[in-house]
């Protein structure tokens, strides 16, 4: 004998909204990338890149508070990449002048941040 009701569809899933906010907020994060500048672009792109490589349990990504020293060694390590890629175009000696290490490290700053609050956002509901 089967006593259980079944649940309807919108029952079996509690958070319909979830999944709705987080595209949502990847299509605004993707629409204001588009308007970064070409080197803006070329260190967001590395920065990604190192972030991906980053990311994973245990990482200092994830500490509570990330060393400062280390911080400031992985701005340095994109620095370098960006120079060699870009060699001496005019757009990075402009730079120079801008501070292009703050540039870094805020893109870098900010794409950890969305990444840890990514993934304390997804641990609650596991």
């Amino acid at each position: 004998m089967y006593f259980e009701q079944p649940l309807p569809f919108y029952m079996a899933y509690p958070f319909p909204q979830f999944y709705e906010d987080d595209r949502e907020q990847e299509r605004d994060r993707r629409v204001m990338r588009s308007y970064y500048s070409r080197p803006a672009r070329k260190i967001q792109e590395l920065v990604d890149q190192e972030c991906d490589r980053m990311e994973y349990e245990g990482s200092m990504m994830f500490d509570e508070y990330p060393d400062k020293f280390m911080m400031s060694q992985i701005c340095a390590r994109i620095e370098e990449k960006f120079r060699a890629q870009e060699g001496a175009s005019e757009q990075a000696q402009a730079l120079d002048c801008c501070g292009l290490r703050d540039l870094i490290g805020v893109i870098l700053y900010n794409e950890m941040y969305r990444r840890r609050c990514r993934r304390r956002r997804c641990r609650r509901y596991f």
